[in-house]
């Protein structure tokens, strides 16, 4: 090989080398830049849309999927009122979210939560001020902080007395060495867990609860609260409209409750008659030709189109109350007003056994409370077992109530405790089980919302009235039984009841996870009232189906 051959190959074997190598770099490089991201990536994750850290001045929301903290202002939900190292709320990110938007609830705090947040927030700002303070007076910083920012706390409305004063003081007693610390020398409180980054909402105890549920998407809020942006639903979740009774206002008198999207309004009061919200039915015949025809303009609606709302959780209703009851955002809480006053749930029962629980969050001095089941005919205006539509256990005394006559049952309960209330109704093959369909009844229609109108036949019902056999209600308190209170009762549907005096709050608990066991040993086919949304929504789409599969041919549109 001639001398230049050998140059030309030792050049060539030269230039491979340095690509190699070139390519060794860039390969190295891109590894290098890799690593770099995927760091980053793993510095970020835990963080927010921004990727920077926590804030302990500005309010962040801990996403119940995720895991991850996010700043308000990074969030384009508008979230309200709020303040720093809140508790009380369930909050889903956007790339945790279904829908690609972010949701966000607040729930009603519980006091002790009240008084983590305050005292968090009077940490953080003495930390901002540089002098680290662990302690505070409970008189002279950490009740006024809840007084000053009340609204962005709690759901639960403002307190008009200052008897919610001493409840702030039990609730710090109470929990004392297991939230937290007491100073009794200088009646100061701190936290026992002094890491701020530790003050979260508790979405286990959420769960277990049945505020939220884990689906195969990922943790969702039980409620329907969606996004900015969402579509909107059809009203729901309401019951028989039931605005009788002594005192009950018309439109004016109902207060403005946030709803999930279901209507706040009624129609006017006319005494006498009560209102079914409704919905379109998409099975009934005709229902396109109705809604495309311009012929039908300015016409009644034909009530066969339609069909009444099946709720799909059960709640306490928002209607069928008296108006000046003050119900929780999450329906599952209530405040009394003053005189003696009652809500109903959204579900009824009419055989079988069935549980539910109730707990006494607050009953300040004076206050009271009736609780049990109730008919759809109970008079909301007054006390469960007012009349011959309800039974109901008095908290004073322990007192039983049916017919306006109380008789000694129990020991009586206050604040703090969790009662239970099974009702058992044999079945009887002579009675029809079949809920109505208010099809054949006139539609009214009242601020872009339909209702069935129907009269009250309050006489007639009470004329039918009949004794079940083998029937009783039972009352249980702090998962103990306290002996039948009422046998034989008389036959009909009943509903979960809960009446009011003065400003006691009770939440209430439907299920599926009770604070106390079901009581399957007296009774073994015991089931808990969260189970009759699903089964009502069955039952309503059979007597629907019936009712246009017997009138097939007799219903047609007057076009």
């Amino acid at each position: 090989m001639s001398e230049k051959d050998k140059k030309s190959e030792d050049s060539s074997k030269s230039s491979d080398k340095d690509s190699k190598d070139k390519s060794k770099d860039s390969s190295s490089d891109s590894k290098k830049q890799m690593e770099e991201d995927s760091k980053s990536s793993a510095e970020r994750e835990g963080n927010c849309y921004c990727g920077k850290e926590r804030n302990f001045n500005l309010i962040e929301l801990f996403c119940a999927n995720c895991k991850c903290w996010f700043h308000e202002s990074c969030i384009s939900y508008q979230i309200g009122k709020l303040v720093p190292f809140m508790m009380n709320y369930v909050f889903i990110c956007k790339n945790c979210s279904n829908t690609g938007l972010e949701s966000f609830k607040k729930n009603q705090a519980m006091f002790p939560q009240m008084c983590i947040t305050a005292i968090g927030n009077l940490m953080q700002t003495s930390i901002k001020e540089g002098n680290p303070r662990f302690t505070f007076s409970k008189e002279k910083e950490i009740i006024p902080f809840i007084e000053a920012h009340w609204d962005g706390m709690t759901t639960t409305p403002r307190r008009v007395t200052q008897s919610w004063h001493l409840t702030i003081l039990r609730a710090l007693a109470k929990e004392t060495n297991v939230l937290f610390t007491c100073n009794e020398s200088q009646e100061q409180y701190g936290l026992i867990d002094k890491d701020l980054a530790h003050i979260k909402p508790n979405y286990e105890q959420m769960i277990k609860g049945g505020h939220i549920k884990v689906t195969d998407m990922g943790i969702q809020s039980s409620g329907s609260n969606k996004g900015r942006g969402a579509k909107r639903k059809m009203p729901g979740e309401t019951g028989v409209v039931s605005k009788r009774g002594r005192g009950a206002g018309g439109d004016a008198a109902v207060p403005k409750l946030p709803a999930h999207g279901y209507p706040l309004d009624h129609p006017f009061n006319k005494d006498g008659y009560r209102y079914i919200l409704a919905e379109p039915d998409p099975h009934a015949p005709f229902r396109q030709e109705f809604d495309e025809s311009t012929e039908t303009a300015g016409k009644p609606i034909p009530g066969w189109l339609y069909r009444t709302l099946a709720p799909s959780h059960v709640l306490l209703a928002l209607h069928d109350r008296a108006p000046q009851l003050r119900i929780s955002e999450d329906r599952l809480a209530v405040t009394g007003d003053k005189g003696y006053c009652m809500v109903r749930a959204t579900n009824y029962v009419g055989h079988g056994t069935w549980y539910w629980e109730a707990t006494i969050e607050e009953m300040p001095e004076g206050s009271a409370t009736r609780m049990g089941w109730g008919q759809e005919y109970a008079n909301l205006q007054t006390p469960l077992g007012y009349d011959k539509f309800g039974y109901s256990w008095r908290s004073r005394k322990g007192t039983r109530f049916h017919e306006c006559r109380g008789k000694h049952y129990s020991e009586g309960y206050s604040e703090g405790d969790t009662l239970g209330f099974l009702i058992h109704l044999p079945y009887r093959n002579q009675n029809s089980y079949v809920p109505r369909t208010f099809k054949d009844k006139p539609l009214v229609k009242f601020k872009c919302h339909l209702y069935y109108e129907e009269k009250d036949k309050v006489t007639e019902a009470l004329k039918r009235l009949q004794t079940l056999d083998q029937s009783q209600i039972v009352f249980y308190k702090n998962g103990k039984s306290q002996g039948v209170a009422f046998q034989d009762i008389y036959a009909g549907y009943y509903y979960p009841c809960v009446s009011l005096h003065k400003n006691c709050t009770v939440s209430v608990n439907f299920g599926p996870h009770f604070k106390h066991a079901l009581p399957t040993e007296e009774f073994p086919n015991v089931r808990g009232m969260w189970e009759r949304s699903e089964e009502s929504i069955c039952e309503q789409s059979m007597a629907d189906v019936l009712y246009l599969t017997e009138n097939s041919g007799k219903l047609k549109l007057d076009l």
